[in-house]
């Protein structure tokens, strides 16, 4: 049984289209340099925002004027809302994600919500790159918008290696 010539050249165009389009998305792909390596992720339900920190000193743990700038910059954002944000209803889950050299280091996140007026997502994480998921409720604020904050720290020297910050705008 043979093949039509219709046959053969759909199953050529196909062949043609394809490597194009794969050679097109390596191309893309290799224009747009190396991922970002210090990242953090937010997820809020199903969905998810990423972000480079706000304070970051390559590497080297940051001293105590460059935190102290951090927490005013990371401020005068919020208050601009300039941070990465998510919307979140009292019923979502909420986690964190960090690189992999975050992980290893160690890292811990919070938010300006909660009972206490700081509620934990993780604490003393190390090893791993996700931080699980809370229930939203026990993390929010009453104002309607809630700070997450992801620190990555030396849990031995307590030094600050890198801040994050993200906002949660909570839906009624």
């Amino acid at each position: 049984m043979s093949l039509s010539t219709r046959a053969i050249a759909a199953i050529g165009a196909v062949v043609v289209i394809g490597a194009g389009t794969v050679g097109g998305s390596i191309a893309y792909a290799s224009s747009q340099g190396k991922p970002a390596e210090r990242q953090a992720t937010l997820v809020v339900g199903t969905t998810s925002v990423r972000t480079a920190p706000l304070c970051y000193n390559d590497g080297k743990p940051l001293d105590q004027a460059q935190i102290e700038k951090c927490q005013l910059d990371a401020k005068k954002a919020g208050q601009e809302n300039k941070l990465e944000s998510s919307d979140v209803e009292s019923s979502d889950r909420i986690g964190i994600g960090v690189d992999k050299d975050t992980g290893e280091r160690g890292w811990f996140a919070f938010t300006d919500g909660g009972q206490q007026g700081q509620a934990p997502i993780a604490q003393e994480v190390k090893g791993s790159t996700y931080s699980g998921s809370v229930l939203a409720s026990t993390l929010l604020n009453t104002t309607g918008t809630t700070t997450v904050t992801v620190v990555e720290a030396d849990q031995k020297t307590n030094d600050i290696y890198g801040v994050w910050y993200f906002q949660l705008h909570t839906k009624s």
